[in-house]
């Protein structure tokens, strides 16, 4: 499939979004037709895993095509991305001849109080909102964008009942993006990198949305008693929450929403109405749903104005949610499918194979050579991702990418302890070591995909252990910063 022309890239990126959240996917419970719609017409990598569970080591990975610690970004909170850094994906297309916009958050460094500091990062048009809250005086647009509509953004992110669909920062994401996909550029290609910030806490999806899914329906989060022992085993490893039951996984916490009355009314904030795993989830679904239905005007927009085919479409997330498996909320250090693992969605039509499931291990680090081979930019040596590209256009088989994916977690949260960490992750099994810890996870996918029966302990998987030890201590060797390019021998 040899390319006339490069493509423009539509790269939705949502914030906090499981894997297993798409209709199309096997979820009977989430209402996604327009997602649906890209499976159904492109490629969906189901074992897709983020290089971090947090925000800005994973995005700083997957803009760079570099692992977070090769880049030096290895948490949030950062005061800027280094200035000795590689430059991101989105400035090697603009070099080349892109008009790239950015609309919504950025986050490679600390947005706490303030704009985040920009780097190289390519982008000419920029629709700069980090987190819906954020009510300041300047550099907030979403908030501009509310205000101009005689709204006031605190009272409105404050409401119970949730922030209206027309006044949601996902609808805005939406309309600036369309507002980038018909300006004018005489045949340039463009990317637009449309970053949502839902389905990231607090989970409060406006009230007309909450009303669409029932708690009573939902499947309820991976849980066993067993869980809430293991939980103590790593309570000294940093996360965002403390294990609970799905009866009330955090009582306390404003972000997860009350159980719904009779008739279908929330509870007030005040309550004491109990919160539970499948209010959580519904109200989880709610978010995605609203985030489907502004991907169908963007999907309306490319099509109005005659770019649907010579678009790329991607759907993905920096990473996932815990959502009450294994009785958590949030994220942080931790490494179940639910929060590591994410949908990749790749859609265009007659240059990208249609109805394909790709069942290989896949790193969102692989999106940016993709991106450069597709528009014919050279990847530099640099980037430890591995195009997808052969996959997408039926030039190698959609059943193998790599031997093994990674994750990161080094001292990614403001904790006190800051804990280390890393995964390794293989055809089968699954390793965790908390570096300066006795614990650690083991787990056999194939035997047990739900991650409840730990084996770093068990004496007959001990060989084992010690395989996967040295293979993962090797990969993680292999992916440091080596330093300034050698041009000589001494």
């Amino acid at each position: 499939m040899a390319l006339d022309r490069p493509p423009n890239i539509l790269w939705i990126c949502t914030d906090q979004q499981r894997y297993d959240t798409i209709g199309a996917l096997g979820n009977d419970c989430a209402s996604t037709p327009n997602i649906d719609r890209l499976v159904g017409e492109g490629v969906a990598c189901t074992r897709a895993y983020c290089q971090s569970p947090i925000c800005t080591p994973s995005r700083a990975s997957f803009l760079s095509g570099m692992y977070a610690s090769a880049v030096h970004v290895n948490g949030n909170g950062n005061e800027c991305f280094p200035s000795r850094h590689p430059p991101l994906v989105t400035q090697l297309l603009a070099d080349s001849g892109y008009d790239c916009g950015l609309i919504g958050k950025l986050h490679l460094a600390s947005a706490f109080g303030r704009t985040e500091p920009r780097t190289d990062d390519g982008y000419r048009y920029w629709q700069y909102s980090h987190a819906p809250r954020d009510d300041w005086e300047s550099g907030h647009d979403y908030a501009d964008w509310v205000r101009a509509r005689g709204a006031d953004l605190g009272e409105v992110t404050r409401d119970p009942r949730g922030v209206p669909a027309q006044l949601h920062q996902t609808t805005w994401c939406a309309e600036k993006a369309m507002e980038f996909i018909r300006q004018e550029r005489a045949g340039r290609p463009w990317l637009a990198s449309v970053n949502i910030y839902d389905p990231h806490p607090p989970f409060n999806p406006p009230q007309s949305y909450r009303e669409m899914f029932d708690p009573a329906r939902m499947p309820g989060p991976l849980f066993r008693e067993s869980d809430l022992e293991q939980q103590r085993q790593l309570q000294a490893v940093d996360f965002q929450s403390e294990a609970r039951r799905p009866q009330a996984l955090d009582i306390e916490s404003p972000i997860i929403p009350h159980s719904p009355e009779k008739g279908g009314e929330r509870l007030s904030p005040d309550s004491t109405g109990g919160r539970d795993a499948k209010s959580l989830q519904a109200a989880y679904y709610a978010m995605i749903k609203l985030i489907d239905d502004r991907v169908g005007d963007m999907l309306e927009c490319l099509e109005e104005s005659g770019q649907r085919d010579d678009t790329l479409v991607v759907f993905t997330s920096d990473h996932g949610e815990t959502l009450g498996d294994h009785g958590l909320i949030q994220k942080g250090c931790r490494f179940y499918e639910g929060l590591v693992r994410v949908p990749l969605i790749f859609s265009l039509p007659g240059r990208v194979l249609s109805k394909l499931r790709c069942d290989a291990l896949v790193e969102l680090l692989d999106l940016a050579p993709t991106f450069l081979e597709l528009a014919g930019v050279d990847v530099p040596e640099r980037m430890q991702g591995k195009s997808l590209l052969p996959i997408l256009q039926g030039e190698a088989p959609p059943q193998y990418h790599k031997d093994f994916v990674r994750c990161e977690y080094y001292d990614a949260l403001d904790a006190p302890d800051g804990t280390l960490a890393s995964m390794y992750r293989d055809q089968r099994y699954k390793l965790v070591v908390y570096h300066g810890h006795e614990c650690g996870e083991l787990y056999d996918l194939t035997e047990d995909p739900e991650e409840f029966d730990n084996l770093w302990n068990e004496p007959e998987t001990q060989p084992l252990k010690l395989k996967l030890v040295k293979r993962s201590f090797d990969a993680t060797v292999q992916a440091m910063d080596r330093g300034p390019r050698r041009i000589g021998p001494m």
